[in-house]
């Protein structure tokens, strides 16, 4: 992958700030409004995003000090703080997203440099450098102040971003079942291993994000018809 420790730091800063910038000024209607992700409103979106940070803020610790340190105690304790922030009033859910963000970014800044190679796991079980901290975190800010649905689209985010984005999504679909596909945005091409002769899908560097990540695109084949659906992403 392309993408370099500095690039996700940077995208970290840029994915908060848009994230702060888009629910800035909801009030509690706004925030119980729907967001792009089905079944889920947009303060359901925040609390994620809130306990995301302080999940990590876990990881950024056991490297820090070496005790392993869970990302979430449980997927049961994980959706139930989720439930809890999604029923704040708008102004606790902001303040807690803006605090569990702050929180991160101090921790990772006052990370030593040796301990960011200090092996830690992902709540999807996997092990990985510390140095995929920032990653995680600007995948979650970048993708989900969008599904927001407050006005920021995918075209807003960082070209750079979304190249790293989709070739970490063609990296997470090659290991599961699907369509064979050849996918070309006007500054990068794709290769996805699957089933059957590949099918060629072109468009914006966004839409073909919003299409691996299970975002609303509109991608076609080079014949015109509609891209081949997709599995779900993450």
């Amino acid at each position: 992958m392309s993408r370099t420790f500095d690039d996700t730091r940077r995208w970290v800063r840029f994915g908060t700030d848009l994230m702060l910038r888009s629910v800035g000024g909801l009030d509690d209607d706004a925030f119980a409004a729907s967001s792009a992700l089905p079944g889920w409103s947009r303060a359901h979106v925040a609390a994620h995003v809130a306990a995301n940070a302080e999940a990590l803020s876990n990881l950024v610790h056991w490297a820090a000090t070496g005790e392993p340190t869970p990302m979430y105690a449980s997927p049961e304790r994980r959706a139930a703080d989720i439930e809890q922030g999604r029923a704040l009033p708008s102004g606790e859910l902001t303040a807690w997203l803006r605090r569990s963000a702050d929180a991160l970014e101090a921790g990772m800044t006052a990370l030593g440099e040796e301990r960011w190679s200090a092996r830690v796991v992902t709540a999807q079980g996997r092990t990985v450098p510390a140095t995929e901290i920032p990653w995680l975190r600007s995948r979650e800010v970048c993708v989900h102040a969008v599904d927001l649905a407050t006005g920021a689209t995918l075209a807003d985010l960082p070209p750079d971003f979304l190249t790293a984005l989709c070739d970490d999504a063609v990296a997470k679909r090659a290991t599961a079942p699907g369509p064979a596909l050849t996918l070309r945005a006007p500054t990068a091409v794709w290769e996805l291993p699957g089933d059957g002769e590949p099918a060629v899908v072109t468009g914006e560097l966004h839409d073909i994000a919003a299409y691996l990540t299970g975002r609303p695109a509109a991608p076609l084949t080079v014949d015109g018809a509609p891209a081949p659906a997709l599995g779900a992403w993450l």
